[in-house]
């Protein structure tokens, strides 16, 4: 497994990689492992977005969870730059339970590239964010993407 970190407006983080695809990002620095040409590409698409000029990523993607989890990764990946969605929808999206959906969204293990800061809760509550500083990190990753507070 290969990593590096990088700074960012949220803090330091350090992206992981495994059999060619990114399999986790996590809040801190690590010495950097061996930098493949994906964890290359990570690096300069995560410097793009933080730098307000990249909407989507585009990168091969593993992370590991139930089904039920992959499910709610992949439709937080649908949710567009800028937007929002409540955990209530998500849950009526993929059929489950807004619990479950938080659920799925703390275990995250791809935040950022994974938009688990767009998902609120129905009274637009955005204190269940676990990564970096929780609720203020969410508040600075929305604003980057100027979405509607």
């Amino acid at each position: 497994m290969g990593q590096i970190s990088l700074r960012s407006p949220v803090g330091d983080i350090t992206v992981f990689d495994e059999d060619e695809a990114l399999v986790a990002i996590e809040w801190g620095r690590v010495p950097d492992g061996p930098v493949s040409p994906l964890l290359e590409a990570a690096r300069q698409q995560l410097d793009a977005y933080f730098d307000g000029t990249l909407k989507r990523f585009d990168l091969p993607l593993r992370p590991k969870g139930t089904a039920f989890q992959v499910a709610v990764w992949r439709r937080l990946s649908a949710i567009p730059y800028g937007g929002t969605a409540t955990y209530g929808k998500v849950a009526a999206d993929i059929g489950g339970s807004a619990r479950a959906v938080g659920g799925a969204c703390g275990a995250n293990p791809l935040p950022i590239i994974i938009p688990c800061h767009r998902v609120t809760a129905a009274n637009g509550n955005l204190s269940g964010y676990s990564g970096g500083e929780g609720p203020e990190t969410t508040v600075a990753l929305l604003r980057l993407e100027g979405a509607i507070l």
